[in-house]
């Protein structure tokens, strides 16, 4: 999937993932994909809870070398 910017938070534990997606969005322009790699499996509910609750769209979703990777639309 293309993407703009890719945030890789690797080895960052619960809250961290979500805290420094939100700070990547933040620079972004609306309708911008972000594309997010993380090691923490509670990335993959967080993820999802946090797209809902601030609006972005979670586009896809899955795993890649033993990593999670997320695509997310900014709003």
């Amino acid at each position: 999937m293309k993407f703009d910017k890719e945030y890789d938070a690797s080895g960052l534990a619960c809250p961290l993932p979500i805290v420094k997606t939100k700070k990547a969005l933040s620079d972004m322009a609306s309708g911008q994909v972000l594309r997010v790699i993380s090691t923490d499996p509670g990335s993959v509910c967080d993820m999802a809870a946090f797209a809902e609750s601030t609006g972005n769209q979670l586009l896809e979703q899955g795993n890649e070398d033993k990593k999670y990777v997320f695509f997310l639309k900014k709003a």
